[in-house]
């Protein structure tokens, strides 16, 4: 299998995908465990995911990828958020942090 492209998606974007594919062919064990685990914990609609990484855009300090691992995870505070960062380089003062939290909460 070659690998054309990468990319980071939420949850959200990822069981929309899996089940788009569920109803053109049978899925492999791995992609029907995946869908099931998406199904359990994806917690946002693509919609409001997408609007939540947009907000998130704004803090120019994050990487796509921490702002799908904030969609996906949703932390509740300040706590939670730097478990999510504690091995990354990124420095996030403060005010960053509750301005993320603020999001967060906004969608949940």
């Amino acid at each position: 299998m070659e690998i054309k492209s990468e990319k980071f998606v939420s949850w959200s974007e990822a069981k929309k995908m899996l089940e788009k594919k569920a109803k053109e062919k049978e899925l492999g064990y791995e992609q029907k465990n995946a869908l099931e685990h998406l199904r359990k914990f994806s917690r946002l609609t693509d919609k409001s995911a997408n609007e939540m990484v947009n907000e998130l855009e704004k803090l120019e300090k994050l990487r796509e990828r921490h702002m799908v691992a904030i969609v996906n995870i949703l932390p509740q505070d300040t706590d939670e958020l730097k478990l999510l960062f504690a091995n990354e380089i990124v420095t996030l003062t403060d005010d960053d942090k509750k301005k993320i939290v603020s999001i967060v909460k906004k969608f949940t």
